[in-house]
């Protein structure tokens, strides 16, 4: 069982920075595919990016060049750094921890990108 809290979420005006971050409770994060997806309001949950227990990362067109995914095994962490936000990428977005058949999810962390 893997338990995930995402943080960082919060009001950024366009142009702007966050940094979101996913910590994951129990063992072998190292082994787990993290990644990250956003729902906006009235649309469907879209991937965002994701990063494999090898170090791989993998990006939906829409972010990037802007969007970095990184991982910290040691800390049981993810991150996605968010740069050059626009009005679009405003949505919750919600970290998933996959292995084998299973999957993770956490609660979501809402980024509004508004002037």
């Amino acid at each position: 069982q893997v338990q995930l809290v995402e943080s960082g979420g919060g009001l950024v005006q366009p142009g702007g920075s966050l940094r979101l971050s996913c910590a994951a409770s129990g063992s072998f994060f190292s082994m787990y595919m993290m990644c990250w997806y956003r729902q906006a309001p009235g649309k469907q949950r879209e991937l965002v990016s994701c990063t494999s227990s090898s170090g791989s990362t993998n990006y939906a067109d829409s972010v990037k060049g802007r969007f970095t995914v990184s991982r910290e095994n040691a800390k049981n962490t993810v991150h996605l750094q968010m740069n050059s936000l626009r009005p679009e990428d405003t949505a919750v977005y919600y970290c998933k921890a996959a292995r084998a058949m299973n999957n993770y999810w956490g609660q979501g962390t809402q980024v509004t990108v508004s002037s």
